[in-house]
């Protein structure tokens, strides 16, 4: 399985390579993901793409809403940089992938959201998340505090 998804992301470099724009080269590298897991996402005018997996009954956040979640944030080749349960964050104050995909899922869903680089941390290093990275995250949104 890893060999096969070495040679897609091979694959998909060496197409992406004519791509002119940072926000093409994650666009192509997740579409890429999407189809060789056999996913199929929504893309939100933003660049990030969701999956909404169960659908909440509650409220939706705004950018400005507070939030318990559990997540779990990983990157294309399936490394897991961070997680947690029963977490409460400020949307005003995460990256801005989270601030535009949050607010797309009611309390209660869970869902995952595909964040291209620039509306995560860009070309600047993070903790173990390398610059120009994509990001997944897989979220259950507990409770919604406006």
């Amino acid at each position: 399985m890893m060999i096969k998804y070495l040679f897609f992301m091979c694959l998909a470099l060496v197409f992406i390579s004519g791509c002119t724009s940072r926000e093409e080269t994650d666009d192509a590298l997740i579409q890429t993901y999407l189809s060789d897991n056999g996913l199929t996402a929504t893309k939100d005018a933003s660049g990030i793409y969701y999956i909404i997996t169960k659908q909440g009954t509650g409220i939706n956040a705004s950018a400005s809403s507070a939030v318990t979640v559990n997540y779990s944030g990983k990157l294309l080749d399936g490394t897991i940089f961070d997680s947690g349960s029963n977490v409460t964050f400020g949307l005003s104050s995460v990256i801005e992938g989270w601030k535009i995909g949050i607010p797309l899922m009611k309390e209660g869903s869970e869902g995952t959201l595909f964040i291209p680089s620039k509306l995560a941390y860009g070309n600047k290093k993070s903790g173990d998340i390398p610059r120009n990275s994509v990001l997944i995250f897989d979220i259950g949104l507990i409770s919604v505090i406006n």
